[in-house]
């Protein structure tokens, strides 16, 4: 994983249509992932059930295939996002945190897949409940 940098808002905002192309890609692959990883629990459990009887092992190799490739591309496409200097907080929903520094003390600029723009922030430990709006005091007193 890529060091985390700093970040202004604008600096943020600058890279987020970067980042919100990466993320979708990675949103994909993870469902694509999940699809896969079903399929093979589904058939585990038929093949249980039936005591190993009539087991389809192109099929299974084939799915197994998919769901590796999903992984390794899904790996990658969160290492992209890493790259920009963000973290991945929450895959399932497009949650990315962009370190910065405010009054003195190191906090995240919050951003989810859907919003429009980095509006929100938080403590380090605060987390996505604890998100406060960027305010004109925030703009003032913060940077990277």
């Amino acid at each position: 994983m890529s060091r985390s940098r700093y970040f202004t808002v604008r600096e943020a905002e600058a890279v987020l249509p970067d980042v919100e192309k990466a993320i979708r890609a990675a949103l994909e692959l993870k469902r694509f992932y999940v699809e896969a990883e079903n399929v093979l629990h589904e058939e585990a459990s038929r093949i249980q059930m039936s005591g190993g009887a009539m087991v389809n092992s192109a099929r299974l190799a084939a799915e197994k295939s998919r769901r590796d490739t999903c992984a390794s591309q899904l790996r990658t496409a969160i290492e992209r996002i890493h790259s920009y200097g963000c973290e991945v907080k929450d895959l399932d929903i497009g949650l990315i945190d962009f370190r910065t520094v405010y009054r003195g003390q190191e906090v995240y600029l919050c951003w989810k897949l859907g919003e429009q723009g980095i509006t929100w922030w938080h403590g380090l430990e605060d987390g996505f409940r604890g998100r406060k709006p960027i305010d004109e005091d925030f703009l003032a007193n913060h940077s990277a």
